[in-house]
């Protein structure tokens, strides 16, 4: 894609290229890093309870911290890398960006697992009279 202000890269702007490069990083995400996978299987079976139970807004909550939480890893992930390729041997600054990074995922995590637990509990109590 052309960037416009540095007069960079290939002109022209296609959405079906920018999608198909979300869905890359996504699959490549879902693939080779548990941690994303791992959250959005467990996400998946509790919205597929609200969507059945018809619990809308539940719905919604969990689709958007999981959201939140699978962004948070990617982007993790992605630091990870990027940390990694810069600098392969030891650095105790890369460490500290690597910490910082795996902080927000943490954060992340914690809201995730509370969201989903009050809400699977919710939704449990409406399913069993």
């Amino acid at each position: 894609m052309r960037h416009k202000f540095l007069g960079t890269g290939e002109a022209g702007y296609h959405p079906l290229r920018k999608l198909r490069t979300v869905i890359s990083g996504l699959r490549y995400a879902v693939l080779y890093d548990w941690s994303v996978t791992y959250k959005l299987i467990l996400s998946v079976v509790v919205l597929a309870i609200a969507f059945g139970a018809r619990a809308w807004v539940d719905f919604l909550l969990i689709l958007v911290v999981t959201a939140f939480v699978l962004v948070a890893e990617i982007l993790n992930s992605a630091i990870e890398a990027l940390c990694d390729f810069v600098e392969t041997r030891h650095n105790e600054k890369i460490k500290v960006i690597k910490d910082i990074a795996a902080a927000g995922v943490g954060i992340a995590i914690l809201v995730w697992i509370v969201v989903l637990g009050v809400e699977l509990h919710r939704l449990l109590d409406l399913a069993l009279p």
